[in-house]
């Protein structure tokens, strides 16, 4: 049986229902069970994952486990994971952990990196650039407005689907020969905030208005705002405001199957902002 942490997250919730389809048994993790909303068949369970002593049950019967590197008590969490005889982690940091080692992300990130090797866990480490779904910081804008007003420091950005994180999650978790890789993720192209606005607007069936402003407040009070652990504070929510890694082809690699669009992203939530 596999844990999925966090398991009404952006990620953990695409990989309970992958890991589902595909016929393995899961046990999804949240801190409230009666909000959770998985496939019949998932086993759901609440935890802390700042109390990692009181999850001894919780990892009872379990082979591997997922995730982020941002919460909660990752030593602990670690410890009781390998007391009770798990076998496999894959762990979510960030693309900052290369790119930007300096930064309070990407040093934290490196650091949620070296408690997982330095454990006796076989590990599997998930570096995700920008979040697709960082854009829904947009969506009162679209809403109101049918606008979005980015401040121009926005560069074009390969943002990843959340559900690729996932699938490469899935794959680490269920096969051998990922145990001690570190998989740098993207999405499959660069867009800037007008390619991405042009993108909802086609999902939701009408023209968005684009005006980007060039802001450095209203830059820094977005960025307090940014959803994603993997990008909050560097990345702004659908603005990147670091220079693009370039694309990598990790998701077609590992997964045998083309990293998802920006744009099917769009068009699986387009309700979000209507």
């Amino acid at each position: 049986m596999i844990l999925v942490t966090s398991a009404t997250g952006n990620v953990g919730g695409h990989l309970v229902r992958q890991l589902h389809e595909s016929g393995f048994a899961v046990r999804a993790m949240t801190r409230d069970s009666s909000r959770a909303s998985v496939p019949a068949g998932v086993e759901v369970v609440e935890g802390d994952l700042e109390a990692p002593a009181s999850l001894g049950e919780v990892f009872d019967g379990i082979s591997g486990f997922f995730v982020s590197g941002t919460t909660g008590d990752l030593p602990g969490l670690l410890g009781t994971a390998s007391a009770a005889g798990v076998k496999r982690v894959v762990l979510v940091s960030s693309f900052l952990a290369r790119t930007h080692p300096e930064s309070a992300i990407g040093g934290g990130s490196l650091e949620a990196e070296r408690l997982v090797r330095k454990s006796d866990l076989e590990e599997t480490v998930l570096r995700p650039w920008e979040y697709a779904s960082n854009v829904t910081a947009w969506a009162e804008g679209i809403r109101a407005e049918g606008a979005v007003r980015p401040p121009t420091a926005g560069l074009p950005s390969p943002v990843v689907h959340p559900a690729d994180i996932a699938s490469l999650a899935a794959h680490a978790l269920t096969e051998e020969g990922h145990g001690g890789q570190t998989y740098p993720l993207t999405g499959p192209e660069e867009l800037t905030p007008r390619d991405k606005v042009r993108a909802l607007g086609e999902a939701l069936g009408r023209e968005l208005v684009c005006e980007e402003r060039p802001d450095q407040r209203e830059l820094e009070r977005i960025s307090e705002q940014a959803p994603d652990e993997a990008t909050a504070g560097l990345m702004v929510p659908g603005v990147c405001s670091l220079r693009s890694p370039g694309v990598t082809d990790t998701v077609e690699r590992v997964t045998g199957s083309p990293a998802r669009s920006f744009g099917q992203w769009a068009a699986e939530n387009a309700h979000l902002f209507r």
